[in-house]
């Protein structure tokens, strides 16, 4: 496999490869063709060129055909897409059918509806020296944008990326994860099916000191979107700083789930633990801080225990698994090492702990009680299937330990005092917050965070302002 520039399928080069891995099996996958900075070099070269040609030269309504063609073609190879991430990322199959897929269509369609509707506005003014003037704003394209995306939801995310850039008429370059680049290639499969023009979307896989370096470290590089660590994020940032480039990054988050006595705690428990296990836990919007009122936590301490014990670790493409494999075996020891520091610090194990007796990148579903805030696994973001519940005696301190992170992503109240849910949810400090239900995801909704969470916001109208420019026009009359 190699990458897509220009409308086409580079050469394949032994001296620049990497290898996929299954994280089940822990054997190759496939071996792909990494982009070097040449091909990078003429990836992005290839952008500008669609910019000042086919590309530019279409219309709204043109590219938002584009991007409603690309939508249909993702929909019909939904079962490609899905096999594809079980298979390099490790998640049960029934997360990529239920989740990724029908929000990448969803983010596609939803961006071709504005792709015709980028207007600007007229403003009056005092006019010139005493002349009357006309002056207006026209919404342009940054122009070339590097996305670089994650190995946890590579089709989903990279659709947050790509979707909204297309639409405002930027061209993309690509940089897929190394450890899950199969979905991106397939995505540029397809976009060359849909007929977008040579240069508009350009799919650069590899490593990221060679291949990202490389990328946002490039002159032609007029934006970058980013979803990863914060210790990646600091150096997108500061190679973006260098020439002062917009950024939009999404770094993780530590996000807490409030379950408040009110709550209806079966309901609180399901959702909970779906916010700690779904996808292994390697989701930025992990729940996995637990914050319990104290006059229930024994109670919903058991009952989370209870959710827990039906988790069926296993195979993707086994019937019946729910949580599959982490991505490598560095994250898997990533993961075991934080569990040692839980018990090491004192906190309670409630289940889970170790890993099962099998090959693969697997962690047992884990929790953790009479855990305090200041714990290391109540601090630091662990991404993966690991779950850390803190007592709280009233609605001051709940939001005094939420707020109390380096990480300001999402947040989950349980609660059924419709009062308590609005004024909570203003004032913890996160980009998203819901209410008894963890973490809903909409292509119309902004999602993004602050602190160590990141900056800027993507989908919604937000995905659009992030991807274009203002420009003031005023003719003296």
């Amino acid at each position: 496999m190699t990458p897509f520039v220009a409308g086409h399928w580079q050469p394949e080069s032994p001296h620049h490869t990497f290898d996929v891995v299954d994280p089940v099996t822990e054997r190759p996958l496939v071996t792909v063709t990494e982009a070097d900075a040449a091909t990078v070099d003429k990836a992005v070269a290839s952008a500008r060129d669609a910019l000042d040609g086919e590309w530019a030269r279409l219309d709204g309504a043109a590219r938002g055909s584009l991007l409603l063609a690309f939508a249909q073609l993702i929909e019909d190879h939904a079962e490609d897409f899905a096999d594809l991430e079980s298979l390099e990322v490790g998640k049960p199959g029934i997360e990529p059918r239920v989740i990724d897929l029908p929000q990448a269509v969803a983010t596609f369609r939803y961006y071709a509806g504005w792709a015709d509707k980028l207007t600007g506005q007229s403003i009056p003014t005092p006019g010139y020296q005493g002349r009357r003037t006309l002056s207006y704003t026209v919404r342009q394209p940054v122009g070339v944008v590097a996305a670089i995306t994650p190995w946890n939801s590579p089709t989903m995310i990279g659709s947050w990326k790509i979707a909204p850039a297309l639409a405002a008429g930027c061209a993309v370059v690509l940089k897929p994860p190394e450890d899950a680049p199969l979905t991106s290639l397939l995505l540029a499969r397809l976009a060359e099916e849909a007929g977008f023009p040579p240069g508009a979307f350009n799919v650069v896989p590899g490593r990221g000191a060679t291949t990202g370096q490389a990328l946002v470290d490039h002159p032609g590089v007029d934006k970058i979107s980013f979803t990863g660590s914060p210790e990646t994020g600091r150096i997108v940032a500061a190679a973006a700083a260098k020439t002062f480039r917009p950024t939009t990054l999404e770094l993780g988050g530590k996000s807490p789930q409030i379950v408040f006595a009110d709550a209806d705690l079966e309901a609180a428990a399901a959702g909970v633990a779906l916010g700690i296990f779904a996808n292994q836990g390697e989701v930025c919007a992990a729940g996995s801080r637990i914050l319990v009122a104290r006059s229930v936590h024994d109670e919903f301490v058991d009952r989370l225990a209870a959710h827990a014990a039906k988790v069926v670790v296993g195979d993707p493409f086994d019937d019946g698994t729910t949580m599959g494999a982490l991505i490598n075996a560095k994250q898997r020891e990533r993961v075991l090492g934080y569990i040692q520091a839980g018990r090491d610090e004192g906190a309670s194990l409630v289940t889970g702990g170790g890993r099962p007796e099998r090959r693969g990148y697997f962690v047992e579903p884990t929790l953790f009680a009479d855990a305090t805030p200041g714990m290391t696994i109540a601090r630091e973001e662990i991404f993966g299937p690991v779950g850390t519940i803190i007592a709280f005696d009233d609605d001051e301190q709940a939001v005094s330990i939420a707020n109390d992170c380096s990480y300001a992503l999402a947040a989950t109240l349980w609660t059924t005092d419709l009062s308590r849910a609005h004024t909570v949810a203003a004032r913890v400090r996160a980009g998203a917050v819901a209410v008894n239900g963890w973490s809903p995801l909409d292509a119309r909704l902004p999602w993004g965070g602050s602190k160590l969470s990141g900056l800027g916001r993507e989908l919604g109208w937000a995905g659009i302002e992030a991807n274009t420019e203002l420009k003031t026009i005023t003719v003296v009359l």
